[in-house]
């Protein structure tokens, strides 16, 4: 964007037709006539642009002047740029993948595919923020680190399913997993989305300890159960090797739920299919902003320096030719 730094030197433009007329005028006061009787005595009289060149010296001046008027008022050419600065929030999600989860409640699909999409919408949606993933069962591990590797992440979530670990759901050990996982993290805001189907049967290390050890270094715990209320379809496979699905009781321990997120100043939800999970994520998505800061960067290139050099350029010009080929006429 072509921009002037001082735009008020350009009022001096308004003595550049005052010049002109004040040229023009002496020009014409100055002007003698010599009558002859013939032109022949003079070959050279007659040479047009001569004359014209000596006219227009003047008016070269005048050109010159308003050329060092514009670098007077330093012409730019500025490029704008807007530098966010993104300062994100580490979140690491835990997620159940005991026998339960393959309930298929949440049709066409069981419970743990359909939570793995909504996760991952969610990933794709905190661009800013280290994300990682802890897996539990019957046991529990770190399946990926916090990372800001979103590609990674996903690919790490797509491979994870059913029966990677022995059968149960160990909620403490889960928690205390992702607690330690994260516990080191040099970000202020710190927190853990535990998804669940059940209660807890597995582990050594009671889930409200786990939850005691979380709000002590200051991290947010936001417990969410998924599956409908009552009975849920399960698959089965008969004696001759058929599979069916079987009526089962859905049991989610929702008072223990509670009381972890609200020990830890997180919130419990409660997903009966796909719609409502996603709903769910995506209000902790809106309570749970990264900061964003911008700043706008102004890269400015001077173009005074071609003003000016042309202006003495035309004066040059000028000043050479009055003293030499344009001395005198003819």
């Amino acid at each position: 964007m072509f921009h002037l730094a001082n735009k008020g030197f350009l009022l001096l433009l308004l003595l550049v037709p005052v010049m002109g007329l004040w040229w023009r005028w002496l020009c014409r006061r100055g002007a003698r006539h010599v009558s002859v009787s013939n032109m022949e005595i003079y070959p050279d009289a007659a040479s047009v642009w001569k004359r014209r060149a000596i006219t227009a010296l003047p008016w070269i001046r005048l050109i010159a002047l308003v050329l060092f008027i514009v670098a007077m008022a330093r012409p730019q050419i500025l490029n704008h740029f807007q530098i966010e600065k993104h300062k994100g929030i580490d979140i690491l999600v835990a997620l159940d993948i005991s026998g339960s989860m393959a309930s298929v409640d949440f049709k066409p699909r069981n419970r743990l595919e359909v939570a793995k999409t909504v996760i991952a919408d969610f990933i794709q949606r905190r661009r800013s923020d280290r994300i990682g993933l802890v897996v539990f069962a019957g046991t529990s591990f770190t399946r990926c680190p916090l990372t800001i590797d979103d590609s990674m992440l996903l690919n790490t979530l797509d491979d994870t399913h059913i029966g990677d670990l022995e059968d149960g759901t160990a909620l403490g050990m889960a928690l205390a997993t992702s607690v330690n996982r994260i516990r080191h993290a040099p970000t202020a805001t710190r927190i853990i989305i535990l998804i669940t189907d059940g209660v807890n049967n597995r582990g050594e290390i009671a889930p409200r300890d786990a939850a005691l050890i979380a709000r002590e270094f200051g991290i947010k715990v936001y417990t969410i159960g998924v599956g409908r209320r009552g009975r849920a379809p399960y698959p089965v496979t008969d004696a001759l090797g058929r599979q069916r699905f079987a009526m089962v009781n859905v049991e989610i321990d929702e008072d223990l739920l509670k009381e972890i997120a609200t020990a830890t100043g997180g919130l419990y939800f409660r997903a009966t299919d796909k719609d409502s999970l996603e709903q769910i994520f995506s209000e902790i998505d809106r309570w749970e902003k990264s900061e964003v800061s911008s700043r706008r960067v102004v890269h400015s290139r001077e173009l005074f320096s071609w003003f000016l050099g042309a202006g003495l350029l035309l004066l040059i010009i000028s000043a050479v030719a009055q003293r030499t080929w344009l001395h005198e006429l003819p």
